[in-house]
């Protein structure tokens, strides 16, 4: 009786060591995915100005520039020039 629970513990661990065998074999042969792609970057702040008339902040790119610096609108370059 002995004799056959020391083959059947062998064989049980015969098969367990040929199944984790096959496992690492698999996790070798499998293609890793990509990283997954980082924090979109931001596009660089634009310098803001300040309108000589009404003081609001807007990016320099839509002031409208004026003999005394740059507003908001048109209107505030007549009401502020003359």
């Amino acid at each position: 009786m002995g004799k056959w629970l020391l083959v059947i513990a062998v064989v049980a661990l015969g098969y367990f060591w040929w199944c984790q065998q096959r496992l690492e074999k698999r996790r070798a042969q499998r293609p890793r995915p990509a990283p997954p792609p980082g924090p979109a970057q931001a596009a660089a702040p634009a310098p803001m100005v300040r309108c000589r008339h009404c003081g609001v902040h807007l990016p320099a790119a839509d002031a409208v520039r004026g003999a005394l610096g740059p507003y908001c609108s048109d209107e505030h370059r007549r009401l502020a020039e003359g």
